[in-house]
């Protein structure tokens, strides 16, 4: 059954004194960057680092006495099962969350610390579902579907309520869709109260599995390689999310891997936010397709943050390479004093700094006689590193771009 708009405003009465009404705050900088007038959502700040704790602590509210006493079970990615853990721990039942192996260990472990039992199984959200089935059954426990279920949708909806109260003349939000859960629960927040407004759902390339369902008018899978954005990892859409999405979603659009690395480096830097793959999708497909949306008033919705502080690490190194600030170069040079030290004038002359120098005399592809010098130097921006380039090219500095 579809969750209605008087669905959702009794959700939030429940969620009252639960969560965070998260702040939304106008973006100058990314308002620049992305040609409109853009706001941020900031779920990554809400209990538990994500949104999922709306729509689980408002199943979990709907449940039985006898259904609380045999506890529930849920599968996730890891920002539902933190979500199902809170509101389990803070109702006093039992609570166990399968997650996919390759889980986010950040994520593994917090969830264990809200007092659920981890059962790690799988490698995609739908394995680590399947696993969730069978222990429910042998267990009598209750299945919390981490998207596909009229209370979760319902709890995720309040975050389109808020958008409104917020700002009243919005005019097009952009949030990520994995199964489909959160974008249904907003749609149908925001498409009952002011159907004017654009919905739009972002997916990661990998994995466009409602995009190509709402194209095709059924179900489909879909999934090619792997993401980063592992909470949106889903490659067969809800049942239910999918009639809701059909009839109110405005578009659908992908991401690429890049595109978000470059969104994540961009948000920790401006705006002193740690905001996880899946939540960052919003935000760089806008800040790949600026134009179309000019002095419009837009919301994205940065639905998460926890992330892994080793992928966090990569982010960084990755998002200097992405903005054309770090260069990563090899020179092969004669083995002997002096021949380094021209290389490390030219740099410095073009006021670039140098990170790291590793040298490399035992490789196959490095000449007897030669070491292989890489160095990772730090530029301002694309036209700095471009001009060193040009610079050590006139030099006659024979050098290799390493990616």
């Amino acid at each position: 059954m579809k969750p209605t708009l008087q669905d959702i405003i009794d959700a939030r009465q429940i969620l009252q004194s639960v969560i965070r009404k998260t702040p939304l705050e106008y973006s100058n900088t990314f308002s620049r960057l992305t040609n409109c007038k853009l706001y941020l959502k900031e779920e990554s700040l809400q209990k538990t680092g994500a949104f999922k704790v709306r729509g689980a602590y408002v199943k979990i509210n709907s449940l039985s006495t006898e259904q609380k006493k045999h506890g529930v079970i849920a599968a996730s990615a890891g920002n539902h099962g933190q979500g199902v853990a809170y509101a389990s721990n803070m109702q006093k039942i039992p609570c166990t969350i399968v997650m996919p192996a390759n889980a986010s260990p950040a994520k593994v472990s917090a969830t264990r610390s809200y007092g659920a039992d981890v059962v790690l199984h799988g490698v995609l959200y739908d394995q680590s579902w399947e696993k969730a089935q069978e222990i429910a059954k042998e267990q009598e426990r209750t299945l919390l579907h981490a998207f596909d279920d009229p209370h979760v949708i319902a709890g995720n909806g309040t975050i389109g309520l808020e958008l409104l109260e917020d700002l009243p003349d919005l005019d097009a939000v952009y949030l990520p869709i994995g199964g489909g859960g959160l974008a249904a629960g907003v749609a149908t927040a925001i498409k009952s109260k002011k159907p004017s407004v654009k919905v739009i759902g972002v997916q990661s390339k990998a994995f466009p599995a409602m995009k190509m369902s709402i194209e095709k008018g059924r179900i489909v899978e879909a999934y090619d390689g792997s993401t980063i954005a592992d909470g949106i990892s889903v490659k067969h859409p809800g049942e239910l999310t999918f009639q809701i999405l059909k009839e109110y979603i405005d578009d659908i659009v992908t991401v690429s891997d890049n595109e978000i690395v470059k969104a994540m480096f961009l948000l920790m830097e401006r705006t002193k936010l740690v905001v996880e793959p899946a939540g960052a999708v919003g935000l760089a497909y806008l800040l790949s397709n600026s134009g179309s949306l000019k002095d419009k008033k837009v919301v994205t919705v940065l639905t998460g943050g926890n992330v892994d502080m080793y992928l966090l690490g990569q982010i960084v190194s990755k998002g200097l390479l992405e903005t054309g600030r770090m260069l990563k170069i090899s020179v092969q040079l004669v083995d002997r004093p002096g021949e380094l030290k021209n290389v490390v004038d030219s740099i410095v002359a073009n006021r670039v700094n140098i990170v790291e120098v590793l040298h490399d005399r035992l490789s196959q592809d490095v000449a007897v006689g030669k070491a292989k010098v890489t160095l990772s130097l730090e530029t301002e921006d694309k036209e700095h590193t471009e001009r060193l380039m040009k610079f050590l090219k006139k030099n006659h500095i024979d050098f290799e771009v390493v990616s």
